[in-house]
């Protein structure tokens, strides 16, 4: 696995924990998430405090050689696409049935161990978190893998995304892509909160808006 330096922290780390840009041939810098666009590239710790301090320092032009052009508002977007990354993947997942939504079918999925992560909108009832909260710690008690809730999307973003009415609550399953829609979860929880490590909270049946557990 290759490793690149974040030309913020100056610290190395493997691609698949950075994110890579490079400059279009108009000189504007711009994201490469699947890391497949030809020219130079830099490296960035995939935090949103971190990209807008690489902005502030210039330090764009220097990692790239290049004078280039940076959208000042490169942090917002940023963000923007690291969601329909993962409303992209959650859509491929749920063709390949292996991303499913309705809190029968998400409490049915943490119990049997099928479930990877479980996705519950900004904008859900605690009723209905603490419920899945509980078939949490149930999981965790029989011996299951601790499985994580993200809290990233609301319903209605979902909702537009995915076709159909509004999406409380969502599961990841077991398989390539719903592995792939995890990895993207995890990605956009550490872009917006950093390192935060996850509260215990939904084990309990409690939550933070916006926080995985």
């Amino acid at each position: 696995m290759s490793e690149r330096m974040c030309i913020v922290t100056r610290a190395n780390g493997p691609t698949e924990g950075l994110i890579r840009f490079v400059a279009a041939p108009d000189g504007t810098v711009v994201p490469d998430l699947k890391e497949r666009l030809p020219g130079r590239g830099c490296w960035i710790t995939p935090e949103r405090d971190v990209v807008a301090l690489a902005l502030k320092r210039r330090l764009f032009a220097k990692a790239l050689k290049a004078e280039v052009t940076v959208d000042p508002d490169m942090p917002e977007t940023l963000d923007r696409l690291l969601r329909d990354q993962l409303l992209g993947m959650m859509a491929m997942a749920r063709k390949a049935g292996q991303f499913v939504s309705g809190a029968t079918k998400v409490d049915k999925a943490v119990r049997s161990g099928e479930a990877l992560a479980v996705f519950h909108a900004t904008d859900a009832a605690e009723d209905g978190v603490r419920k899945i909260g509980q078939a949490r710690h149930f999981a965790v008690e029989v011996g299951l893998e601790p499985i994580e809730a993200f809290h990233l999307l609301s319903a209605d973003e979902m909702a537009f995304h995915l076709g159909e009415g509004a999406l409380i609550h969502a599961a990841a399953l077991a398989g390539q892509a719903g592995e792939g829609v995890v990895k993207r979860a995890k990605l956009l929880h550490r872009y917006r909160h950093g390192l935060a490590k996850p509260s215990d909270g939904a084990l309990n049946g409690g939550t933070e808006h916006g926080e995985l557990e």
